[in-house]
């Protein structure tokens, strides 16, 4: 109102001063410009391209009342001298000064493309719109967003330096926003519903669901391991999902599908009882052991404890092999944590029960040199078992400090069983014993 009372003021012609906006009235239109009478001894000459822009064409006629921009009253020719543009621009800056000041979208129309980004034309002013503002997304062809008019949201302005910045984005967000949440307000959890793969990462898929997107979680596609989403989903792909969790104030979804199928955990110690033997294929191997598939969804895991009874300190990919069909014994079950512990050596006999059957206490046995030691020798016997002899049962005589210097590695030895503990799968040797201890008594027994 009061930018339209100054109008009317500088029309009657009592108060026309340079650098102001004032009225005019179209008398005449000569070839690229129009003729401005605007109270003065002389017109003024407006380039009719002034009165055009991106986005508007100019229909300008004789007897059309305009406003304009008063840079001088008389040039040199005693011509006014004025403009369209500065006047659009005087105008449109405080339009704009007052939609930044209330948070409000402008309209506006990208009409060139400079380094970095864009200008626009908000109806007058030229703003910058920077690469990173013109969509959520990385957009490669700009061409059908130039030359039409739509809103954006002013970041920032400084009226004394001629700048504003303006966001397509942040218009598109906030669309986008509303959008969501109308969406979301119509789901539910528990809710089944169709959606289409939209884009796969290692830890999940993104699926549309009619205009918002919902994360399907790699440990929700199916009850049984999969390692990555992409072994049973591709994008484009329609599939059934159940809603498991919606998140209203950040509108985030969680979706699965193998909520859609019975749970293979309920009842899982009557079908996994402890002890039972069952065979598995090994779908994963690790530092600490390998992963069993009892059945699709059931999985195991074989600690590297539980491996061998006798490889104690080998990598469990030495001992089984991916996708390797094994028979494997129940250890425990925890179905609240969804747990079950394998083991691979329980479904062999014992080496050291084995080895005590064969070789009684004061059997002899032979064995190779595997290791010498501070205290002794140890011998790998039959059924990948190690004995030791201790030095003081090296000889009866010398010290086995002294004596242990005789043996090396891969000598073939004999000795005599002293001792097995199963528990603790050691096995005492000696070789002292072979003969007689030559410092017993007549008539004791040795």
């Amino acid at each position: 109102d009061d930018f339209a009372a100054m109008l009317d003021e500088s029309f009657a012609g009592g108060n026309l001063q340079e650098s102001s906006v004032i009225k005019g009235k179209v008398v005449a239109i000569e070839k690229d410009m129009a003729v401005i009478d605007v109270g003065l001894k002389t017109e003024g000459r407006v380039a009719l391209r002034e009165f055009s822009g991106p986005g508007r064409d100019s229909e300008l006629k004789v007897g059309d009342e305009v406003e304009v921009f008063l840079d001088r009253i008389e040039n040199a020719l005693g011509e006014a001298v004025l403009s369209r543009d500065k006047a659009r621009r005087e105008e449109s800056w405080g339009k704009l000064e007052k939609a930044f000041q209330n948070n409000e979208k402008v309209n506006g129309v990208i009409f060139n493309q400079v380094k970095g980004g864009f200008t626009v034309d908000l109806d007058g002013a030229v703003a910058f719109l920077p690469r990173s503002q013109v969509d959520i997304r990385p957009i490669r062809d700009v061409a059908p967003l130039m030359n039409n008019s739509q809103p954006f949201q002013i970041l920032k302005m400084d009226r004394r330096r001629g700048n504003i910045v303006v966001s397509r984005r942040t218009v598109l967000e906030e669309t986008r926003a509303e959008q969501r949440q109308e969406l979301v307000q119509n789901l539910e959890e528990g809710q089944v519903i169709d959606g289409v793969v939209k884009n796969i990462t290692d830890y999940g898929a993104f699926v549309d669901l009619g205009g918002i997107d919902g994360l399907l979680h790699v440990t929700d596609i199916a009850w049984r391991r999969v390692n990555h989403p992409t072994e049973v989903l591709s994008i484009g792909q329609t599939v059934k999902v159940k809603i498991i969790k919606i998140n209203h104030e950040t509108h985030r979804i969680s979706l699965g599908m193998k909520q859609l199928l019975d749970d293979p955990w309920q009842g899982i110690e009557a079908k996994y009882p402890l002890g039972a033997r069952f065979t598995g294929r090994v779908t994963n191997i690790t530092d600490y052991g390998a992963f069993v598939e009892l059945e699709p969804g059931i999985e195991g895991l074989i600690h590297v404890s539980e491996m061998s009874w006798t490889k104690k300190n080998m990598h469990p990919g030495k001992i089984v092999s991916t996708s390797q069909e094994v028979e494997v014994q129940v250890l425990e079950v925890d179905s609240v944590k969804r747990r079950i512990s394998l083991g691979l050596k329980q479904t062999m006999r014992n080496p050291w029960e084995v080895f005590v059957e064969g070789h009684p206490t004061g059997s002899t046995v032979e064995g190779e040199v595997k290791n010498k030691t501070e205290f002794g020798l140890f011998l790998g016997l039959e059924g990948d078992v190690d004995g030791m002899v201790h030095l003081s049962d090296l000889d009866w005589k010398l010290p086995g400090e002294q004596v242990i210097d005789n043996y090396k590695k891969g000598d073939m030895v004999k000795a005599v069983v002293l001792d097995v503990d199963v528990e603790k799968e050691r096995i005492s040797l000696g070789i002292k014993q072979l003969e007689g201890d030559p410092f017993a008594e007549p008539g004791d027994v040795k």
